[in-house]
């Protein structure tokens, strides 16, 4: 049987990315018409909250996004598994029959949890950078103007000013920073995420449909990859640790090589290695 093209969910990522994008630049908007020589209470106030309701929009959408597209993502990997099988021999055909097994189910519940977490960090990431940014603009305008004796007259030293306009201008730039202290822009974190949980849900879908009709191998997928998954495409690889065979299992294949955050990698269920 022919191979399955692999997954594309460049589309789908495309509307997340854009969504986090687009919140980033209202919040920056935000930012540049704040007005720093203005350090009353409710200037500050009413810049906050107009930057949590921006915040709080986008989680409300990407919540949605998630909620919709790792489903559709484990759906897939679960069609990709009925038909590599020949439990039928279309795509449509396996879409008509497919339905996610108890543990599919579970796992797809834990991924979406995990997914709307990480992007949440993202959110929070940048709320806590920009209320920093906002209040130190502020306190740092009112040293300016007593260190000018001015006390009360909006007149801040040009200087002083362009200072606070590049720290409020930077504040929103940086949606994550990871465990090796890289700085992630919103964006290219967000699609570096979602395509990585998409593609997962897609593997362990089926993976678990797989085991669930005692298949115990699967074929990495085929995409002429230039990088460390290029000596794995086209292998044989286990499911379960403990399966008859002289293949690799796929916990213990190095994340450096295959399956790692981008990868585009899938697997293939496969009955008899052999063949």
């Amino acid at each position: 049987m022919p191979e399955i093209p692999a997954p594309n969910y460049d589309y789908n990522v495309a509307e997340i990315v854009k969504a986090f994008k687009s919140a980033v630049e209202a919040i920056q908007r935000e930012l540049d018409s704040f007005d720093a020589t203005d350090t009353s209470r409710a200037n500050t106030q009413a810049a906050l909250a107009e930057i949590a309701k921006i915040l709080a929009s986008l989680n409300a959408e990407s919540a949605k996004w998630v909620e919709e597209n790792i489903p559709k993502a484990a759906r897939d990997g679960v069609v990709r598994a009925i038909v590599s099988l020949g439990v039928v021999d279309t795509v449509a055909e396996a879409e008509k029959i497919a339905k996610f097994s108890r543990v599919n189910a579970n796992m797809v519940k834990a991924v979406i949890a995990d997914t709307q977490a990480d992007l949440l960090a993202v959110t929070q990431n940048i709320d806590r950078r920009t209320k920093q940014a906002v209040r130190k603009a502020v306190a740092d305008a009112q040293r300016a103007n007593m260190a000018a004796g001015i006390n009360g007259r909006r007149t801040i030293n040009r200087d002083t000013l362009a200072g606070i306009r590049r720290a409020l201008g930077s504040a929103a730039d940086t949606g994550i920073i990871d465990a090796a202290g890289r700085r992630w822009k919103p964006e290219v974190y967000v699609d570096m995420v979602t395509r990585t949980k998409l593609l997962a849900a897609h593997k362990e879908a089926s993976i678990n449909e797989a085991l669930a009709r005692d298949v115990m191998y699967a074929r990495i997928s085929r995409h002429g990859a230039a990088d460390g998954c290029g000596k794995w495409e086209g292998k044989i690889v286990k499911l379960a640790p403990d399966a008859p065979g002289d293949y690799p299992y796929v916990g213990d294949l190095p994340r450096n090589e295959i399956f790692h955050p981008n990868c585009k990698h899938v697997l293939s269920p496969v009955r008899n290695p052999d063949k």
